[in-house]
């Protein structure tokens, strides 16, 4: 069996791909899509908080999601399905060790022409009343082009349009790589004249089974949805310096936190860590929310970042000596909000032969050989 392209991982990456290329009128060629869990169920598209914002430290990053919330915006023109999107905007909060590298990265954010404003806890309070401000130095408010979306709903609105366009969807494991195409697990071999490694956390295990390494492994995070007697009023998607999260989500909260040290094992089992709860997001809520200190669990999932261990920046393009071989891939939690400038982008490479729309050489994977890391210091 034979194919144009074969995209090795159907998710918002993988389907983004293959949406792009077939919206391309320069591209005749047949798209293969080999996702081994058609039904999404442990997919980092589906598990995702879904969420996009401009304040990164990474003026790549920048210009990847600034491009992604105009896509959002048209989801029901181009893909046919509401995202719900809403646009609150992100609040990262700083303690005085933190102060400068919020400063800093306000700097790169401006100079992209973010709409990005810093305030003082004095300022902070006036603002959003309903936060303690006791141990913050300063504060970040994202005040346009930042929110959250159902993810899930993009994901299957890529799959879905690619599908109508024409692209094919095959449910099967990829065991292996190579410059001319794919081995299945259920036997046989898809050959293809551009094989786009798109399989998320587990992108790494499945180049080093091909004999190629890539930094790219599942790293568990767990969300917790909750409930509280009384709303603080409008909220934005706030980062604490502690490392947790909160958001909106309808009448409810969702919640969640980086792993202490020694619980962030690459391939954990996908199960909810609900001491986390316990022991770091409920006290760090309750600490600079007063309305969240009576706030109950109603609900939770895990799902794994494809956390790039290098640099936590995506990872894309071909590979510098097989040239059928392009990544996309390594996107450490920020996939799913640049997914559409990702497809858009490995499109005009595989139609093209260069980047048209976005400029994505910073993140090729030659900085990999070559110890270059593109650090990104807004990873949340």
């Amino acid at each position: 069996m034979k194919s144009d392209v074969v995209v090795i991982g159907g998710g918002a990456i993988g389907s983004s791909v293959a949406y792009h290329l077939k919206s391309d009128p320069a591209f005749g060629g047949t798209i293969t899509v080999v996702e081994r869990d058609p039904a999404y169920t442990r997919a980092s598209s589906a598990l995702s908080a879904s969420s996009i914002r401009q304040q990164f430290s990474t003026p790549l990053n920048i210009h990847l999601s600034r491009f992604g919330i105009e896509f959002l915006r048209r989801a029901r023109e181009l893909l046919g399905v509401d995202l719900g999107l809403r646009e609150p905007g992100y609040l990262f909060l700083a303690s005085p060790a933190g102060e400068a590298v919020l400063r800093a990265n306000h700097a790169v954010q401006k100079a992209e022409g973010c709409a990005v404003d810093l305030l003082d806890p004095a300022a902070l309070k006036a603002r959003f009343p309903w936060i303690a401000e006791e141990g913050l130095a300063l504060a970040s408010h994202g005040t346009a082009n930042e929110g959250w979306f159902d993810g899930s709903s993009l994901m299957q609105g890529f799959r879905n349009t690619a599908r109508a366009l024409g692209a094919t969807y095959v449910a099967d494991e990829v065991v292996s790589f190579d410059a001319a195409g794919v081995d299945l697990k259920e036997g046989g071999r898809l050959e293809a004249r551009a094989v786009v490694l798109a399989a998320g956390p587990w992108s790494g295990e499945l180049a080093g089974r091909s004999g190629i390494a890539l930094p790219v492994e599942p790293r568990r995070r767990s969300v917790f949805v909750f409930d509280v007697r009384e709303a603080p009023g409008v909220t934005p998607l706030t980062i604490d310096p502690s490392g947790t999260w909160f958001r909106p989500e309808g009448r409810f909260y969702l919640a969640g936190t980086t792993p202490a040290e020694g619980n962030d094992l690459a391939g954990a089992p996908l199960e909810v860590q609900h001491q986390e709860w316990d022991d770091m997001v409920w006290p760090a809520l309750a600490a600079r929310v007063p309305a969240f200190e009576a706030a109950k669990v109603v609900n939770s999932w895990a799902g794994y970042y494809e956390y790039n261990t290098f640099d936590q920046n995506g990872i894309v393009g071909r590979h510098p000596r097989i040239e059928s071989l392009i990544f996309a891939t390594g996107f450490s939690g920020h996939g799913i909000q640049q997914s559409p400038a990702v497809g858009r982008a490995v499109a005009e490479l595989i139609v093209h032969g260069e980047y048209r729309t976005l400029d994505l050489n910073t993140f090729g994977y030659d900085r990999l050989e070559l110890g270059r890391p593109i650090r990104e210091l807004n990873v949340v």
